[in-house]
Order: C-alpha cells, then sequence, then structure tokens
C-alpha cells in the first residue's frame, strides 16, 4: 500500500447504531481493505484486580480507556505496520490473553462512545462522525445487547444504564458532538445521511 489508510471516526452513545453506520460504510467499499478499529477494545486491563473491584469499574468514564496504547496502534496501523488489537472479556471484566493480528488497510474506521473526548485520536481523523439517537432508543438496545450477548439481566442493565451510563453521557459524550463533521440522526437506518458520507469518502480517496 503506498498511501495511508483513511481514518474515519464514528461516535455516539452507546447503543446509538455507531456499529450499524460502519457496517453500512462497509458495504459500500468492498473494492478497498477495511478495518474496524473498535475502542471498546482497549478498556484498560484489570487483571491486577479482584473481581469484585472489577465489577465497580466506571466504562463510561474516560479514564477507563487505554487511550495512550489505542493511539499508539492507530499511528502504528497508519504507518503501514501490523498492530496486535488487544480483545476484552466482558465476562471476567478485563482484557482476555487473546489479540488480533491486524495488517494495514485502505481505510480504517475507529468506533467508540469517547472517540472524540481524545484529542490525539480526533486529529487523527480525515472525517468524524456523530451518531445521534434518542436515549429511548438507545436505551432499548442496550438492555438487548448487553443481555442476549453479555449474559446481563435486565435489572443490572437499567441500574448501570440510570445510574451511570446516562450521566456520563450527558457529561462526556454529547459534548463531543461539536467536533463533528457530520451528525447522523438515527444512525445506519439515515440512508440520506450514509449516502452524503460515502460522496465525501469517495472524494477523499479519488
Amino acid at each position: 500500500m503506498g498511501k495511508r489508510p483513511i481514518v474515519i471516526g464514528v461516535t455516539g452513545g452507546s447503543g446509538s447504531g455507531k456499529s450499524s453506520v460502519s457496517k453500512e460504510i462497509l458495504s459500500q467499499y468492498t473494492e478497498l481493505s477495511v478495518l474496524v478499529l473498535a475502542q471498546d477494545n482497549y478498556y484498560k486491563d484489570q487483571k491486577h484486580m479482584p473481581f469484585e473491584e472489577r465489577l465497580k469499574t466506571n466504562y463510561d468514564h474516560p479514564l477507563a480507556f487505554d487511550n495512550d496504547l489505542y493511539f499508539q496502534h492507530i499511528q502504528a496501523f497508519m504507518a503501514g505496520e501490523t498492530i496486535e488489537v488487544p480483545i476484552y472479556d466482558y465476562v471476567q471484566h478485563t482484557r482476555s490473553d487473546q489479540v488480533s493480528h491486524e495488517i494495514s488497510r485502505d481505510v480504517l474506521i475507529l468506533e467508540g462512545i469517547l472517540l472524540f473526548e481524545d484529542s490525539r485520536i480526533r486529529d487523527l481523523c480525515d472525517i468524524k462522525v456523530y451518531v445521534d439517537t434518542e436515549d429511548d432508543v438507545r436505551l432499548a438496545r442496550r438492555i438487548q445487547r448487553d443481555v442476549i450477548e453479555r449474559g446481563r439481566s435486565v435489572e443490572s442493565v437499567l441500574k448501570q444504564y440510570l445510574e451511570v451510563v446516562k450521566p456520563m453521557h450527558h457529561q462526556f459524550v454529547e459534548p463531543t458532538k461539536r467536533y463533528a463533521d457530520i451528525i447522523v440522526p438515527e444512525g445506519g437506518h439515515n440512508h440520506v445521511a450514509i449516502d452524503l458520507l460515502s460522496t465525501k469518502i469517495h472524494s477523499i480517496i479519488n
């Protein structure tokens, strides 16, 4: 690959539809190699902590992320290097012992709730996208995801949402909307916004 990859940042609240937007982008660039590098993979390693302490982690606070490593990996990827992406174990609330080896591609999609909160990561993005979805819709999606995929109870998800997720969203996530180049209401269902985004990406590629 002769030039650095295009970097697209996709952020928004938990359950906003970030993954759907990323998948829509992926579907339109089958001729290019694309990697989605989720910020969720870069939650800090907590193996040194007792399990009971890990359960108290506020995953919606900027300090929960190892942004130093995330930033280093993005830079290495842009330079054409292979990176070892950590894999987070949501059952054990820490990183697993496995990593994913990823070679550099044509397009790098960064995805995470606090992507634009760190200016170092924000400044690496060629296009910055904020997915804007109503709180009640995001809550419903979060319940479905955490119960089915992460083995949580509905009661625990609701408790965490009201006590942590919602206040952290309004304190840290929503204010980063001002950094976005494009705001996409309702996530991947907004086909007009996706088409506009795709047109912009094509113009950068060409």
